[in-house]
């Protein structure tokens, strides 16, 4: 019986026989404690019979069809379609497996959610709401998300992430009804940690430059002293002067000429200066050569190929290489 296996046996019996190219898929969402402990799994079931594997593959459809009927209409609409088809024992078995996941989180649906859809069903929603929502989201979902609001509300709802507190469980599980996802619950004492400034820049740093200017411009205005605190703890690409010259130099190393000579386009004199005073005579007259040669060039390009460095200066940050100011009286230390 699959109910003799362990959920570990389970999913390395699944892997086999889903085959490597499938098997790949879903490793990389995995973290690497589950791989470590999957993998060896996978390395010690040896041949599956033939009996284990169908019965595994026909638990993991049956968990993937009600996953489905919780998407669609909830656990209650999930448990009556399978008690209909399963019996009420199996269904039982079924939802309380599941259950027990789906608490661990609030939101867990519009996670897996397209943003596209998700803009969709929400953007009729009260800003603070869809902030709610947001601190809940990976950050990269968060930002497309932004990015889609209206500029006015792009700036109300970031105002909202930087200053939220945290959220009982009531409000987040009603929110959860009017999203017609409700598939979670929290403990009556817990309480989810939710938005703050730090959830509002990581979503900023994801999101294109444009947006960012946008909801920076009205937060200045309309609560200079929290755009101030935003600002100081994100990092855009003028920024890069605030790094010494071995912190640029470690940074030009990593980024691409033709990326670098397009952010440049756009850049200030500052910026341009700075880039090329630690670039040999050879290799900066190089670079002006390849700026000049480009001629004009769409805003788009130049912002993505900054947002191409930011993203390599991030990395290398979080290696330890470099440590970037962010305000204050802290140094850079490298």
């Amino acid at each position: 019986m699959s109910q003799a296996l362990t959920g570990i046996q389970k999913a390395a019996i699944l892997m086999v026989a889903l085959g490597t190219d499938h098997s790949a898929n879903v490793i990389k969402h995995l973290g690497d404690a589950e791989i470590e402990q999957l993998t060896l799994e996978m390395a010690n079931v040896g041949k599956v019979s033939p009996e284990h594997r169908d019965l595994v593959l026909e638990e993991f459809h049956q968990m993937c069809m009600a996953n489905d009927y919780i998407a669609r209409g909830g656990l209650d609409y999930a448990r009556e379609v399978l008690e209909r088809a399963l019996g009420e024992s199996k269904a039982f078995d079924i939802i309380s497996r599941l259950s027990t996941s789906l608490k661990m989180r609030p939101f867990d649906l519009v996670r897996r959610t397209d943003p596209k859809q998700l803009f969709s069903f929400i953007q009729g929603e009260h800003p603070q709401t869809i902030a709610l929502i947001m601190t809940h989201l990976p950050v990269d979902k968060a930002a497309t998300l932004l990015a889609s609001l209206s500029p006015d509300r792009q700036a109300d709802v970031a105002k909202r992430i930087a200053t939220m507190g945290r959220t009982s469980p009531e409000v987040l599980k009603e929110i959860e009804k009017v999203l017609e996802r409700k598939i979670s619950s929290l403990a009556p004492t817990d309480y989810s940690a939710s938005g703050g400034i730090q959830s509002i820049v990581d979503v900023l740093n994801r999101t294109d430059p444009g947006t960012v200017k946008v909801v920076m411009d009205a937060l200045e205005v309309d609560d200079p002293d929290l755009a101030e605190q935003i600002k100081r703890q994100m990092f855009v690409f003028e920024d890069i002067v605030m790094l010494d010259d071995r912190g640029i130099q470690l940074v030009l190393r990593e980024v691409e000429t033709k990326d670098l000579g397009l952010a440049l386009k756009g850049s200030n004199p500052e910026v341009t200066q700075k880039i090329l005073a630690n670039m040999s005579s050879r290799a900066g007259q190089m670079l002006k050569d390849d700026m000049e040669f480009m001629g004009p060039v769409r805003l788009r390009d130049v912002e993505e190929a900054q947002q191409r460095i930011v993203k390599v200066i991030r990395k290398i940050e979080e290696t330890g290489a470099i440590v970037i100011s962010r305000g204050g009286s802290d140094e850079i230390i490298y």
